[in-house]
């Protein structure tokens, strides 16, 4: 496990770096011209940063993300 510090500024630096990515990756989701397995990947990734970014959201933000597994 790694720890790091961070001031306010760079807090909110991240978390909106991540709602980026977060917002990119949706898109790609919902691409029909990208196959299963790179959808796959990207699933993956998701869950990865969705989980990293539920450390600096607020609820209400974290509900625009969310995703359910056994759907997609």
């Amino acid at each position: 496990m790694l720890g790091f510090l961070f001031n306010d500024r760079e807090c909110k630096e991240l978390e909106y770096i991540l709602r980026r990515e977060l917002d990119e990756m949706l898109l790609d989701l919902s691409d029909y011209r990208i196959d299963g397995s790179l959808k796959k990947a990207i699933e993956d990734r998701y869950h990865i940063i969705f989980k990293m970014y539920s450390r600096f959201g607020n609820t209400k933000e974290l509900s625009k993300y969310a995703r359910s597994r056994q759907t997609h």
